[in-house]
């Protein structure tokens, strides 16, 4: 893992006078990374510590601006990646679930030795930005990608130099990928969170997790207690022909009080957009552009869960990149693909979920052992200690 290793830290100036020399080939960079969220940074934390010349481009001046992710991170992530670093402030330790049926009625879940990280998301998303620096990557913020064109043996990217390798790591709607013509994600979930600062739950210590046809039809609606207050979202099945935007206010109004929210409380910041759930995309890679994290579709179709997987991948593709520049191994293209969870137990079920989703059968069964066992292969995949 990047994290367990030692690395050498190089000053911002030295960083820049190291990537601005162009080889002998002419190339500034052997990885341009677009999106510094955690597929994008562990790629290029991964690239830049094997010592290769890293840029990685943030179209937001401030990483923890106008985010997308609920940021809460599963029991693996938070062990077995550099997020084990996270400062404690930033984080809130989650061990079990409370499951609604749609007449609220709830049962608890838990797996032993099992847990979640509720996370103070912008801190994190800043923390990130200081790993990325100190890893020796040169992080642009403010900096979107614009355009690129295919070059001998790499990308010429607008603004920014020639490139062996461009990896895209910016979200659903990829730029990355629309330029480069590879897979674009087609199936979407729509997904609203709202911050409540300093409001507190009645069990702060269970993510509260809602199964509403009406209200998240196609996903849920959560509660959760995280270092500064309460995250309160709402997801729903997007259909571009019927956009619909999820009713979280009247979801809040009805599920609010059976979660233990306070009533009568005004929202903070707002989160809002596209997940993707159809798996990963078909063309995730090819000559020389590789997509990881949304970007790539690397999100369960289940859960909507993406943080664990795409570090995992991201960290692949940085790896495949500096192993294939520096000593010839496979290319990162094929170890990309090869990488790339397929989710198909996961896209099955999305598709049943889809198409026959009903309200009575969560009423009638939510205490029935097969429904209790199929919640917790979800939630924990029955990885108690």
């Amino acid at each position: 893992m990047a994290c367990s290793r030692p690395r050498t830290t190089l000053s911002p100036s030295s960083t820049g006078e190291m990537h601005m020399a162009r080889d002998a080939d002419g190339f500034e960079f052997d990885v341009v990374v677009v999106g510094a969220s955690f597929a994008g940074a562990a790629c290029a934390i991964a690239a830049a510590w094997r010592g290769l010349r890293v840029c990685v481009l943030e179209r937001k001046r401030d990483p923890g601006d106008k985010l997308r992710t609920t940021g809460i991170i599963v029991k693996e992530a938070a062990e077995q990646t550099l997020l084990q670093h996270l400062p404690a402030a930033m984080t809130r330790r989650i061990e079990s679930v409370r499951l609604y049926a749609p007449s609220l009625k709830q049962v608890a879940l838990a797996a032993p030795g099992y847990y979640f990280l509720t996370t103070d998301t912008p801190a994190v998303m800043r923390w990130l930005a200081g790993q990325l620096r100190g890893h020796g990557a040169d992080l642009r913020l403010g900096c979107a990608f614009t355009d690129a064109g295919r070059i001998d043996g790499g990308w010429e990217v607008t603004g920014v130099g020639r490139t062996r390798y461009l990896v895209g790591a910016d979200g659903a709607r990829s730029r990355v990928a629309r330029r480069c013509g590879l897979g674009e994600v087609r199936q979407f979930l729509y997904g609203i969170e709202y911050e409540f600062p300093g409001a507190r739950l009645a069990d702060a210590d269970a993510l509260h997790c809602f199964i509403s046809r009406r209200y998240a039809p196609g996903y849920i609606g959560w509660l959760a207690q995280n270092p500064g207050g309460v995250q309160a979202g709402l997801a729903l099945r997007h259909d571009p022909a019927q956009a619909r935007v999820p009713d979280i206010d009247g979801f809040l109004l009805r599920a609010g009080i059976a979660g233990g929210l306070p009533r009568h409380l005004r929202p903070g910041h707002t989160r809002a957009g596209l997940i993707p759930c159809s798996g990963p995309v078909l063309d995730l890679a090819r000559d020389h552009a590789i997509l990881t994290g949304d970007a790539a579709g690397i999100v369960s179709p289940v859960t909507a869960g993406g943080i664990h997987a795409a570090w995992e991948h991201g960290e692949t593709v940085g790896a495949a990149i500096a192993a294939h520049l520096r000593d010839g191994g496979p290319a990162p293209e094929t170890v990309a693909i090869a990488a790339a969870p397929r989710f198909r137990t996961k896209r099955a079920l999305r598709w049943l979920y889809d198409r026959l989703q009903f309200d009575w059968p969560f009423d009638l069964l939510l205490h029935s052992p097969p429904l209790r066992w199929a919640a917790e292969q979800v939630y924990f995949h029955k990885r108690g200690s």
